[in-house]
């Protein structure tokens, strides 16, 4: 019994990490009807950020993100303006080649800086754990848990509180409409793939941090996120958190009382039995947002 509520802590912890890399997924599918596969190779991309500022200056993880996300915010603006704003039809389907194509660039830039050999983050909050009842928690997860609550709440200000979270709001459920009220949509398009590109940034840290990575780890962890973003619902950040802490805690679960073989599989099996009774995903609308 210890070991399953171990499990479902682990779970919702490391839940809330994979709904942080998630939400830039979902906010940016949202906005742009925009499928970007490239994401988790932009994770990747910011845990070697991350590596890399404190192998090369010592900077803390943390500190680390107050340099890494805007330096992926502006790497987000550039990809959007090169890559995304010139696909003027059929949107969807055009943005997953091409943010594989640009995955793919992320991918060779990596394997030639950094090698394909794997490397994990190293801090005392790594290593470094407080007990729980019967057993001992890395830091790292509390941090990391506390990072994506933060972030993530920031996220949701942004979104409810503030001008440009309405034009945000109104260019998901109307482009057309939100255009002829006066919102520069293509703008808000670009701030809003900057801020899911800089909220990779702060995912791919936390990723790093508790999981040994290089540049091929893109491949798992964009599946996951996809199936994440598919569970809750497409474009539906509410979703995406639901989806992240039940995928994760039902993983954890499964390896303690069954098979840690199984742990994926049966995430998989639970996301194709729901999608066949609720097609759009648990927080998902039906119908398709107006253009």
């Amino acid at each position: 019994m210890g070991l399953i509520v171990e499990a479902i802590i682990l779970g919702i912890l490391t839940g809330g990490v994979y709904a942080l890399m998630a939400s830039g997924l979902t906010l940016v599918f949202g906005v742009m009807d925009i499928i970007n596969v490239g994401q988790g190779a932009l994770v990747i991309l910011g845990a070697y950020l991350s590596y890399y500022l404190q192998q090369q200056w010592h900077i803390d993880l943390f500190l680390g993100l107050l340099i890494t996300m805007p330096l992926m915010f502006g790497l987000g603006l550039l990809i959007e303006f090169l890559f995304i704003r010139p696909i003027k039809r059929d949107r969807t389907m055009l943005s997953i080649l091409v943010t594989f194509g640009v995955a793919l660039i992320i991918e060779g830039v990596l394997n030639l800086k950094f090698t394909a050999n794997s490397v994990k983050l190293q801090a005392w909050y790594i290593t470094g754990s407080i007990q729980v009842g019967n057993f001992y928690l890395p830091y790292i997860y509390l941090f990391g848990f506390l990072l994506a609550v933060v972030l993530l709440g920031g996220l949701y200000l942004l979104l409810y509180r503030t001008k440009f979270g309405f034009s945000l709001r109104a260019s998901m459920q109307n482009r057309t409409a939100a255009q002829l009220i006066g919102i520069n949509v293509e703008q808000v398009s670009a701030i809003t793939f900057g801020i899911g590109v800089g909220l990779a940034a702060a995912g791919g840290m936390a990723y790093g941090a508790t999981t040994p990575f290089n540049a091929n780890s893109a491949y798992d962890l964009i599946s996951r996120l996809l199936a994440i973003i598919i569970f809750g619902g497409m474009g539906s950040l509410s979703g995406a958190l639901v989806a992240s802490v039940g995928m994760l805690v039902i993983e954890d679960v499964t390896a303690v009382v069954w098979s840690p073989v199984w742990a994926s599989t049966v995430f998989f099996i639970l996301l194709v039995v729901i999608l066949l009774v609720r097609p759009q995903g648990l927080f998902g609308k039906m119908e398709a947002r107006k253009q």
